[in-house]
């Protein structure tokens, strides 16, 4: 699958398709924090997405109910792997410690991060 990086505002409208998985565009727009966009910013935004593979629909008339066919999962993996590609030189450790130091993470977090890594690792 050629996943594509979302817009700020793609990405948001995603965010809300993940979260209630189908809905038309009035739907989501209720979703979105004030002050709403347009009706029409939703709807070419939604379009957009469908043009990227990221969302299909199913049509009622002259409405489409809308729902994603990229699962975040998904999109998390391939926009994690690029950050660290263009970020942190390819490394996962050298993300790791960027967090670590900036975030003042103690060593029982990172305890906890590597019990975390060794249980996905097992499955």
């Amino acid at each position: 699958m050629d996943i594509k990086e979302l817009t700020k505002a793609e990405e948001q409208i995603m965010q809300i398709l993940w979260n209630i998985e189908e809905g038309f565009v009035k739907e989501i727009i209720e979703e979105l924090p004030e002050p709403k966009p347009a009706y029409n910013t939703v709807s070419t935004i939604v379009r957009i997405l469908e043009q990227k593979g990221f969302v299909a629909h199913k049509a009622f008339g002259k409405s489409h109910q809308y729902h994603p066919i990229v699962s975040k999962k998904d999109y998390t993996g391939f926009y994690m792997r690029g950050m660290v590609k263009n970020y942190f030189g390819n490394s996962f450790k050298n993300m790791v410690s960027f967090f670590a130091k900036e975030d003042n993470i103690d060593i029982n977090e990172l305890d906890e991060i590597m019990d975390e890594i060794k249980k996905e690792l097992k499955s």
